[in-house]
């Protein structure tokens, strides 16, 4: 009589694992991807200007500089980074998004930026603050098709204490970048940065 097959000898789930092993390994190694597309190039901004490790800021939370997420207009408010076509048309950049929404990003940058000049205490919510409070209108930040340009345009409002307002528009452009993540990224970093440190020199 024949032997039977080591594989009849197995048990269902003892089977299951036997020959989902392989998969899972080639999975692990890299070889195999489980994902429909790989996931594209991801964006940051990250602050040129930050507090060195150790440094502190102290001080009164009500009287605290409070830096808040700005709202944004409809073509910046996602991941994606939008491509101006002409003066009508939005397309977005191909294989990239940002790894969160830009306004809650350029919020971080700029309270990064402020918090580097180490003269107050900065926020990033008014709860409990009655000092002065930034916020405002992210309006692009994204790629000008016909001008091969990276743009950050910011519409500032600075509220003082006692119900004063003051707006101002910042905007910073970097020209002569290709069309790809790999360009358009850096240069949107640059972009925001240069915006974030003017912000902060009007704040004073």
């Amino acid at each position: 009589m024949n032997a039977k097959p080591a594989m009849r000898n197995v048990t269902r789930p003892m089977r299951k694992i036997l020959l989902a092993t392989p998969i899972a390994a080639l999975v692990m190694s890299g070889c195999v991807s489980l994902s429909p597309k790989a996931p594209p190039t991801l964006l940051s901004l990250t602050p040129t200007a930050a507090p060195v490790a150790g440094s502190v800021a102290t001080g009164r939370y009500a009287d605290a500089l409070a830096v808040l997420e700005p709202s944004a207009d409809a073509r910046v408010a996602v991941l994606r980074v939008p491509v101006q076509i002409d003066d009508a048309n939005v397309a977005y950049l191909k294989k990239a998004a940002w790894v969160e929404r830009p306004a809650r990003q350029f919020q971080h940058l700029l309270a990064e930026t402020l918090r580097a000049r180490g003269n107050r205490l900065v926020v990033e919510s008014d709860t409990g603050s009655s000092g002065m409070k930034i916020t405002g209108r992210l309006l692009d930040m994204g790629y000008d098709a016909r001008t091969s340009s990276a743009v950050v345009r910011f519409d500032a409002m600075k509220e003082l204490p006692g119900g004063r307002v003051e707006v101002r528009r910042f905007e910073s452009t970097v020209p002569g970048v290709t069309a790809d993540a790999a360009s358009v990224g850096p240069a949107l970093n640059q972009a925001a940065n240069a915006v974030a440190k003017d912000v902060a020199d009007w704040i004073g």
